[in-house]
């Protein structure tokens, strides 16, 4: 099987010959031991993200089989040391999905980390909002500065001196994701947590994260078409992909979802002789529990944290540090649902999940600056999650009665701006349906994931996207043209001021400089946006 890679894998070729200056740069450059700090460790790393000529070159040209790409990820782990049987102990909670893997993540290690606090967990998850280290949680907090960096050229320096690699068209280090991938199995091992919860990067059977041969439970969040240069373009490739994540005697655990994507996972799971599979109902008590989340939507993420929680206490290979929380050990195809769907829920599970926090989903900020500017942020960056957000969006602020001079904006930025017509229709329509508005916004600001006018802060850098594309703002531009056409056809009402900016910098200073009253500002479209507003405009990450 060929698999054809984006951002998320990013290997390179002899053929390519950028990628291969790049690390041999990055090698040459590696600081002196006294001076590696954090922002060191950043600008190694980014040196580690392919540009966006590299990037079109392997999708139009294929790339290596998914086979060899988890090859290269175990290889990279044996040259620092580790067996993949070594990440066992780790007792993983793996999980994966087109839309809401991160937010079951973030409920399934609050519920851990509340129902045995004296335990230590570890969250990986991606992509970030403001800072890399966020990647890398202990007790729900991101790693410090001088940790990150500490345990970042401890892998680095093994990489260096074990350089020898099998293949030669190896690079000698992993790229981004796959290096922080690396990188997070040796904190989580160093700092010798109880429980890992492992958020899938794309897809499931070639994600780097998929090379941990037996984890405890595995989880698969809401289907939908995403990433197809890499999982296929239908539900059940998509699906396929997904279900690689299932492995032989661990409970295989996925939301109810449409029929297709459903008898796809149940197959997967039966193919990788799955232990159970185990189909997740939404909790009934869920619709009177305030979650720490919003969004009608998180009660399914929340189902599905707690059934993942569930099967873990149930495992013969509970970790001693939650022994007092055990459960019966079921091994019934699929789980019975008094195991994944507790009535009454616990104490410990319901305060996890009202004191789940997640940075960029569904968070309203007051400005930190500004009287009267408040901030909605939601990272959704696919059709069905950006339905959800204009149902959250169309419920939070344009259903209550505001101010006759209340100002709204939007903010928004996708990978591709031929994209947009589907994206931004969607979320229109999703507003319109919500709360009945034709004209949700004043304003319209399209701008690029720069994060200030002159360049980008370490954490937030992005080598894919094409020089060109920037100097022109050639998405940007795709998505005024389809918003034009939506404001012409389908939605004629739907007039608003439309913006093309350069930078997030400046969209924010264009939202704070728009007079006096209340502004209110929805951002979304894309995490990398989302995390870009929260750096320029001061806010919490959480």
């Amino acid at each position: 099987m060929r698999f054809p890679l984006t951002a998320f894998l990013r290997p390179t070729f002899n053929r390519l010959q950028t990628p291969f200056r790049f690390y041999r740069m990055a090698s040459t450059m590696a600081p002196s031991t006294a001076g590696r700090t954090y922002a060191d460790a950043i600008n190694l790393l980014n040196s580690l993200q392919s540009n966006a000529a590299v990037i079109e070159a392997i999708r139009k040209g294929g790339g290596k089989s998914g086979d060899q790409l988890m090859q290269e990820m175990v290889e990279y782990l044996t040259r620092i040391g580790y067996q993949p049987a070594d990440l066992n102990p780790l007792n993983v909670l793996h999980i994966t999905g087109t839309k809401g893997k991160g937010s079951t993540s973030a409920f399934t290690e609050s519920i851990l980390r509340t129902l045995a606090p004296q335990a230590k967990t570890g969250l990986y998850t991606s992509p970030h909002m403001v800072a890399v280290r966020e990647r890398i949680r202990i007790n729900g907090k991101p790693i410090e500065e001088d940790v990150f960096a500490r345990y970042f050229f401890e892998v680095w320096d093994r990489l260096e001196r074990k350089p020898e690699r099998k293949d030669p068209d190896t690079p000698e280090k992993p790229a981004y994701f796959r290096y922080l991938t690396i990188l997070a199995f040796h904190v989580f091992l160093q700092e010798k947590v109880d429980a890992t919860i492992l958020e899938v990067g794309v897809g499931g059977t070639y994600d780097s994260t998929n090379i941990v041969p037996a984890p405890i439970t595995t989880g698969v969040t809401s289907l939908g078409i995403d990433h197809i240069f890499v999982l296929g373009k239908t539900l059940p490739e998509i699906a396929a992909q997904k279900g690689g994540i299932y492995k032989p005697n661990v409970p295989a655990l996925a939301i109810d979802q449409p029929a297709e994507g459903l008898d796809v996972l149940r197959s997967r799971a039966a193919e990788l002789k799955a232990q159970s599979f185990t189909v997740v109902p939404e909790h009934p008590e869920l619709a009177n529990i305030k979650l720490g989340l919003a969004g009608l939507h998180q009660r399914t993420n929340a189902s599905l944290s707690i059934s993942l929680v569930q099967s873990f206490l149930s495992s013969p290979r509970l970790p001693s540090a939650y022994s007092s929380h055990a459960l019966p050990h079921s091994t019934s195809d699929p789980l019975p649902s008094s195991l994944i769907a507790p009535t009454p829920l616990p104490a410990a599970i319901r305060k996890g999940l009202e004191e789940t926090t997640w940075p960029g989903r569904c968070q309203v900020e007051k400005d930190a600056k500004v009287e009267g500017v408040t901030w909605y942020l939601d990272g959704a960056h696919t059709v069905e999650s950006l339905k959800c957000c204009g149902e959250w969006f169309g419920e939070e602020a344009l259903s209550k009665k505001t101010e006759a001079s209340t100002t709204r904006t939007l903010i928004f930025n996708c990978t591709s701006g031929r994209s947009g017509a589907s994206l931004l229709g969607t979320l229109l329509a999703a507003l319109s349906a919500t709360s009945g508005s034709k004209h949700p916004f004043q304003h319209v600001i399209f701008c690029t994931n720069t994060t200030y006018k002159e360049g980008s802060k370490g954490d937030l850098a992005n080598n894919s996207i094409s020089t060109s594309d920037l100097e022109h703002l050639t998405t940007q531009h795709e998505l005024s043209d389809a918003w034009a056409d939506l404001s012409a056809t389908s939605l004629p009402t739907a007039k608003a001021e439309v913006h093309i900016l350069a930078s997030i910098e400046e969209a924010v200073d264009l939202v704070r400089g728009n007079g006096q009253g209340e502004a209110e500002v929805l951002v979304t479209g894309s995490l990398h946006l989302v995390g870009g507003v929260m750096e320029v405009a001061g806010l919490s990450i959480g």
